[in-house]
């Protein structure tokens, strides 16, 4: 049976996003799956990479994180809060991230979260990354909320396309070799709700929890995000001018860009 990680990050485990993270680890428990944890608020864990995690970092050197996480994968000394996070990475057949949008991205611990634990040397090098990347063959879900309502979080929504907002987070699992699956996004969470609002709120919010035993039952099967392939690019590492693309983060030349 498979290994299911569950990312939590959100300061409080009684917030729906806790809730929600539980509810995945009742789902992936009930399947027979091995579950392992990262709640990072709880845990305490730093989210900013620095040379005081390496020990043995010179002094009269300019931090370099890349290089200062190589050596210290090289050399076995990787930070331990750290190390544990890659243990668990290399474990898991299936990755879980619950956290909330705050301000049109994922939250500080998080993005800290992928800047140490995405340890270079460890989980990525210069020739093991995209489609030759060292996650190959394992799979990540994104479970997001917004405070947000669905057509705010549209294409073409006042709060910005949540496919975009959700981009960079999708594009560093991508880089790592994961499978990313289509998010699942609950909109218009947040405390303000009152009377009538407030109780379909809350209807919304526990039919989310009971559907979870379904999404993580049909995990394997879910529709994935669509990245372009390493040989879609050319020497150079742009897009060739034959090949589609697919998001417009990475695209040909268009007409606003002129």
């Amino acid at each position: 049976m498979p290994t299911t990680l569950i990312v939590l990050a959100h300061p409080d485990r009684r917030s729906f996003n806790g809730a929600w993270s539980d509810a995945t680890e009742a789902a992936a428990l009930a399947q027979g799956d091995t579950v392992l944890r990262s709640d990072l608020c709880q845990m305490g864990f730093d989210p900013v990479e620095r040379a005081a995690h390496y020990g043995d970092w010179p002094e009269d050197t300019p931090f370099d994180p890349l290089k200062a996480q190589e050596r210290a994968a090289d050399a076995g000394s990787t930070p331990k809060d750290v190390g544990a996070e890659v243990d668990k990475i290399k474990q898991a057949d299936r990755m879980v991230l619950h956290f909330p949008l705050w301000w049109f991205a994922p939250p500080a611990i998080l993005k800290g979260w992928f800047d140490r634990a995405s340890q270079h040397g460890a989980l990525h090098d210069v020739d093991a990354r995209f489609d030759r990347g060292m996650c190959r063959g394992k799979q990540a879900l994104m479970c997001v909320t917004t405070g947000s309502n669905a057509a705010e979080s549209a294409y073409n929504g006042k709060e910005g396309d949540i496919r975009l907002l959700l981009w960079p987070a999708a594009y560093t699992l991508r880089y790592l070799g994961f499978d990313v699956l289509e998010p699942v996004v609950v909109h218009g969470v947040h405390g303000y709700h009152r009377g009538d609002r407030e109780t379909q709120l809350v209807n919304r919010l526990t039919a989310a929890l009971g559907a979870q035993t379904d999404i993580m039952a049909g995990f394997s099967t879910r529709p994935r995000l669509r990245f372009n392939r390493d040989d879609d690019f050319d020497g150079t590492g742009q897009l060739r001018s034959d090949r589609a693309s697919i998001t417009p983060f990475i695209r040909h030349r268009a007409a606003f860009d002129e």
